[in-house]
């Protein structure tokens, strides 16, 4: 069991009000090539679902199975930021 992200409510992205809502259909790759090829904004990965570049796993949730000292949250004892 998983939670849902709080930092992005749940959209996996950080600042995504800043893409143009026709452009947001709820795919990630289109989000992410959106994100390549603008640089007026500040639109990135959450930093809390993945590294900033790419997702740890699905984007907005976090799999409990990465909790611990050796999974992507080791940095902050094991949890993700906003739990």
């Amino acid at each position: 069991m998983g939670i849902t992200c709080t930092r992005c409510q749940n959209s996996g992205f950080l600042n995504i009000e800043q893409i143009p809502e026709q452009h947001i259909r709820d795919d990630v790759e289109l989000v992410l090539a959106w994100i390549t090829e603008h640089t007026d904004h500040d639109v990135q990965v959450c930093d809390c679902c993945g590294d900033g570049q790419n997702h740890y796993r699905e984007p907005g949730e976090h799999s409990c199975c990465d909790y611990g000292p050796h999974g992507p949250y080791a940095y902050n004892g094991g949890l993700p930021e906003c739990y």
